[in-house]
């Protein structure tokens, strides 16, 4: 029989440290663990089976809770390593067991004491595959989630908190969580003999990376792929970019609605590009590149989130299974000529790649830098420092004719 949001599971909680309470009024009780505070967001969910310290510190889960669909999460406890960034943005977590002591060689703090730290909280007891199931079927709602532990709750200030918050739909949430200045990358790869990241080479081709929220584990695989990786506020204008005389750059990715960070990003994006050095885009930074060239982009209904969606290139058939985090889309009958698809979800048909047809600009909505995830994908990042060089080449061979 199919699962009904009213079938959810739920414990005989006597006094409830933690509540969940959806905007259909639909409230779950559960254990709190983490920080105690409350957070109003989306509700979405995560299919991935590891990595959940990167899931949750990736700037791109700004403005939601996480539902994850995994049951075993914080048994490895957490690291300073495994972080997408310093400051994570998302604004909690569901699981369905509370976190256990952690029981791995790397972990250096539990997950309950490092949501603390952090200020994230987190609800345990929740029957997560039927409120998935509920996510699939109906959209992701948006929630409340309140950690007290003392199991005090003003239900109808909660739920005023809730009917107050406006939705990601036309939010710009990139600027809240870019660099706040521009700065030089220096990590690359990690490297297994020395236990340490790699260091980046000034020698090589330079990048200079737009920080729409960019996961750092893309940062490194830009210095492993080109060189010199300079990062730059979301709001940087392009002619700051082109006086940094860049080999490439990168447009990463980030929260948000898309339409609403093109606001001030496109015009940059255009205007680099129209001056034919290559970019390369990921995530949010796909759709500002379809944004930029006369294309739209829409909200999903619930949009992927995981480490497992199979994704076709056109041109050769190639199908790579991938790691994607995004609520929006680019609406594919909006695509003017200049903007061919070159790759598609084989999910749900949804446009997971485009190129530009006159200017030197590709751009992916997955993650091929993975982390959490596979590494089918992780050739683009050499596909963009190609891109460059033939790029060079042909401006070099143009000067001499």
């Amino acid at each position: 029989m199919k699962t009904k949001i009213t079938d959810i599971y739920q414990p005989s909680f006597e006094h409830p440290t933690a509540l969940l309470i959806l905007e259909d009024n639909t409230i779950l009780k559960g254990y709190g663990f983490g920080a105690e505070t409350i957070r109003v967001g989306e509700v979405c969910f995560n299919t991935s089976m590891t990595g959940y310290q990167e899931i949750m510190t990736d700037p791109s889960y700004a403005g939601q809770i996480i539902t994850f669909t995994f049951p075993h999460i914080g048994n490895t406890g957490t690291n300073t390593i495994d972080i997408e960034t310093q400051t994570p943005a998302a604004l909690g977590a569901i699981v369905t067991h509370l976190p256990t002591p952690p029981s791995n060689y790397r972990s250096q703090q539990s997950l309950d004491d490092w949501l603390k730290s952090i200020a994230m909280p987190g609800i345990a007891g929740i029957d997560t595959r039927a409120l998935t199931q509920r996510i699939r079927d109906k959209g992701a709602p948006k929630g409340v989630l309140a950690v007290n532990y003392n199991g005090d709750f003003d239900i109808p200030a909660l739920q005023a908190m809730l009917a107050a918050w406006p939705g990601l739909k036309g939010m710009e949430l990139a600027s809240g969580v870019s660099s706040v200045s521009t700065h030089q990358w220096t990590e690359a790869g990690w490297d297994m003999v020395s236990d340490t990241y790699r260091t980046t080479s000034d020698q090589g081709q330079h990048i200079v990376s737009f920080d729409f929220g960019c996961k750092l584990n893309i940062l490194r695989c830009l210095g492993d792929a080109a060189g010199k990786v300079t990062v730059v506020p979301a709001d940087t204008n392009a002619e700051t970019i082109l006086a940094m005389n860049p080999d490439g750059v990168f447009l990463s990715n980030g929260p948000g609605d898309p339409a609403a960070t093109a606001a001030y990003a496109a015009p940059v994006i255009r205007d680099i590009a129209e001056k034919g050095i290559p970019i390369f885009g990921i995530c949010i930074g796909h759709q500002l590149i379809a944004e930029a060239f006369g294309a739209k982009t829409y909200k999903m209904e619930r949009g992927h989130r995981g480490a497992n969606h199979p994704v076709k290139e056109l041109a050769t058939g190639m199908i790579e299974i991938t790691s994607q985090n995004h609520g929006f889309a680019v609406d594919p009958d909006s695509l003017p000529e200049h903007l061919a698809v070159t790759h598609i979800s084989l999910f749900d048909g949804s446009v997971e790649g485009l190129r530009h047809t006159e200017l030197p600009v590709f751009c992916v909505q997955y993650h091929p830098e993975a982390s959490p995830g596979p590494h089918d994908a992780h050739h683009l990042f050499t596909r963009f420092a190609d891109l460059i060089s033939k790029t060079k080449l042909s401006r070099s061979d143009h000067a001499k004719a």
